[in-house]
């Protein structure tokens, strides 16, 4: 049975996201649940969803991570040894092989920092990257980094274009995925000294590569990896959700206010709109993975609710049985042989 560790401090809204999602995982997807966090705090929230003899636990971490760490502070809670906060000791049991992947709804730059600090890095990547996927005009895109590494060198495009094409074929079902370089325009050349530079490297690679991509053609769906770094990235994902969140709110507002035809035509086109909000909901995924770091770990927004913990377990459980992690790390080596 899987074993998927809950930051069960992680969510704006803590414990009770984080737990009942647990909950429902433990319940649809038969993985073993450990709840770490404030013992006082989860109980209580554990015993209202009556969850029997679901194979769930609760370590007990007193203390938790937060948006105000930051810092040489941050540093020191994320990798002193006995760090007694909720994502150090979840990571820990990670790294003692006690479970299988770490999931948390926390501070971004904490969760990374920690599985940075506590598990490494997979031999040969000199900066793990998060990865979330973007819904596009044919599927799914993998995009990273988006924000872990807001400054790159080439080498590091390279091996987020190895990791993110074997996270695609591994865990997305892609069969030879196409590996796009996102730029300022689709010509070879185009694009800063960042992307100039990667060009070739990429092309050499082995990869599926396709060349530059820019952003109308990542979400036209022309790629289903998409390399940058972690600030024109972490730009893309924020325009993108602020845009999904324009356009539903815009035609709801239209169709309330458009008088008995609009409010008749939205009636019609209700489960349409339905199928368009859960192909642009967060909670759809859940969390980004973590690449390059020895072990597995997921990491989703602080509004998460319990479905988006729920489907972050789902994806942590399909991502450790994929044997994704045995596969980076043997394609990371490869490509130090070239």
């Amino acid at each position: 049975m899987t074993r998927i560790v809950i930051d069960a401090m992680g969510s704006d809204e803590f414990p009770t996201p984080d737990v009942t999602g647990s909950v429902m995982a433990a319940r649809e997807y038969g993985v073993e649940i450990i709840l770490v966090g404030d013992e006082s705090k989860i109980r209580p929230v554990l015993a209202a969803q009556n969850p029997g003899g679901l194979p769930i636990r609760i370590v007990h971490a007193p203390e938790m991570l937060t948006m105000e760490d930051k810092g040489e502070e941050l540093a020191f809670k994320a990798r002193h040894k006995d760090a007694k906060n909720s994502m150090a000791v979840g990571i820990d049991l990670v790294k003692k092989g006690e479970a299988d992947a770490f999931v948390t709804a926390g501070n971004t730059g904490a969760g990374w920092l920690t599985a940075l600090f506590r598990l490494g890095r997979v031999r040969g990547v000199d900066k793990p990257a998060l990865a979330p996927v973007f819904p596009t005009a044919s599927g799914s895109c993998v995009v990273l980094d988006i924000g872990a590494n807001p400054d790159c060198k080439p080498e590091n495009l390279l091996q987020f274009g190895i990791m993110g094409a074997i996270y695609a074929e591994k865990v997305r079902g892609v069969k030879n995925p196409k590996v796009g370089l996102v730029s300022n325009g689709e010509e070879e050349g185009k694009g800063n000294e960042l992307v100039r530079a990667a060009t070739p490297l990429l092309k050499s690679s082995g990869l599926n590569f396709y060349g530059n991509v820019e952003g109308k053609e990542v979400i036209g769906g022309k790629v289903d990896v998409a390399v940058t770094d972690g600030f024109t990235g972490n730009v893309m994902l924020k325009t993108a959700e602020a845009v999904g969140k324009l356009i539903l709110d815009k035609v709801k507002s239209e169709i309330k206010n458009g008088g008995p035809l609009a409010l008749l035509g939205g009636a019609l086109v209700r489960p349409a709109l339905g199928g368009v909000k859960s192909m642009l909901d967060p909670s759809e995924q859940g969390a980004a993975i973590l690449l390059g770091v020895n072990g597995l770990v997921l990491i989703g927004h602080g509004r998460s609710d319990a479905l988006a913990i729920k489907s972050a377990i789902r994806l942590a459980k399909q991502t450790f049985e994929s044997g994704m992690l045995d596969s980076i790390r043997a394609g990371i080596e490869q490509s130090l042989k070239k």
